[in-house]
């Protein structure tokens, strides 16, 4: 007998937590168009248009612009396995989880890591940046721009002047800044950028956006040795992407839509207003959160706008708060991990998540859900946010 099986029926869910973000309704239709093969020219013209609307939303005029095959971890290690050889002196920025995660991919290449380490949610100061890779002198700088573990942004001008003064180039993670921050390659001076596309460009998980500046190309092609990863070999992966479109793999054809779909709608909404509105949002928020008496991990200045951290009330189970937001208002936020284990939420507002309705819809139920587990907020955080937004509608 045939095996029968329940058509598809995925629970309805609002997904503010760190990634993946709610997807564009046209991104889903773009996935339903019917698929060319990955030599196909209308797949190149397609390629084509994701590369010159990646370099929009990354902030740079580099033409080595492409997105990977895979998710932000297939960008991370592209990174490094282009950039990072045995015996490669490497200086890691570690604030959090994904400076280790680097740290790790480093050292299977065989990376000498050196690391500045600081508390998680903090971040590095420009003058001891640069003290730090002007004592190491090393070849590759990596550092987090958008911290998914914390929640902090770390400005990377002078870790990115410094490295330059003494030779290195700078990679620098974006997965949770792109499409939802200004990350601004060429101002900043990163040489090295990636990201993925299930959080600020409100995309399906399936590919890693990065970018190379002139000076890295110029690195990469000074390579000797063979790249240990033929996959993520950005040597190849040029032959494929780019004019030579020489066949290396199956790129994902459907991805590749969806992702030229989302940056349309970046496009069309305008990058100034797309930032306006996560950072408009994330303030409404954290008024909202301050009102019922709790505080937010990172200091003001170094907050993201897409991905908030407030400290779980002293005495409260945070998973028990997460399961009945799930439970009864069907929307997922996350919790800390390693160091902040038990001790943050995190609660993403980015790409199409980041909207007044939604800002009202989680405060609400976190306040229930919080009521419910014995903890008391002095005052409504949605009523908070609504005057934050009054307040700002009549400045």
């Amino acid at each position: 007998m045939p095996v029968r099986y329940a058509p598809l029926n995925p629970p309805k869910r609002l997904l503010l937590g760190p990634g993946p973000s709610p997807v564009e309704p046209r991104v889903y239709e773009a996935l339903s168009k019917p698929i060319v093969g990955h030599l196909d020219q209308y797949f190149f013209e397609i390629v084509s248009e994701v590369h010159e609307l990646l370099r929009l939303v990354f902030g740079t005029q580099n033409p080595f612009t492409m997105a990977i095959s895979g998710t932000g971890s297939a960008g991370m290690e592209t990174a490094i396995t282009n950039f990072v050889e045995p015996g490669t002196r490497v200086a890691v920025f570690a604030n959090g989880y994904f400076c280790d995660r680097i740290t790790d991919m480093a050292r299977r290449q065989g990376a000498e890591v050196v690391r500045l380490e600081k508390p998680w949610g903090e971040v590095f100061a420009p003058e001891e940046a640069r003290e730090f890779i002007y004592q190491v002198q090393p070849q590759v700088v990596a550092y987090v721009q958008a911290e998914t573990s914390t929640g902090a942004y770390q400005d990377g001008q002078a870790i990115c002047q410094a490295a330059h003064e003494v030779g290195a180039v700078v990679i620098a993670d974006c997965v949770t800044s792109l499409g939802a921050m200004p990350v601004e390659v060429d101002r900043t001076g990163i040489d090295v950028a990636y990201s993925c596309t299930q959080k600020g460009l409100s995309c399906p998980p399936g590919l890693a956006p990065i970018t190379l500046s002139e000076r890295a190309l110029e690195r990469l092609q000074a390579r000797k040795s063979v790249n240990r990863s033929w996959y993520f070999d950005l040597k190849l992966l040029a032959e494929y992407f780019g004019s030579a479109r020489r066949y290396h793999h199956t790129a994902p054809v459907s991805m590749f839509y969806a992702l030229r779909e989302a940056l349309v709608a970046i496009a069309e909404e305008g990058l100034e207003n797309r930032f306006r509105r996560h950072q408009l949002n994330h303030r409404a928020f954290v008024a909202g959160i301050e009102a019922m008496g709790m505080r937010m991990l990172v200091a003001e200045p170094h907050r993201l706008w897409s991905l908030n951290t407030p400290c779980v009330p002293e005495g409260v189970d945070d998973a028990r708060v997460r399961q009945r937001m799930l439970a009864e208002d069907g929307i997922e936020i996350f919790g800390g991990f390693g160091p902040l284990a038990g001790k943050v939420f995190r609660i993403g507002l980015m790409g199409a998540g980041s909207t007044q309705e939604n800002v009202f819809a989680v405060l609400a139920s976190l306040e229930r859900a919080l009521r419910a587990e014995g903890y008391h907020p002095p005052a409504s955080g949605v009523e908070a946010a609504r005057a934050f937004y009054e307040q700002y509608a009549l400045a």
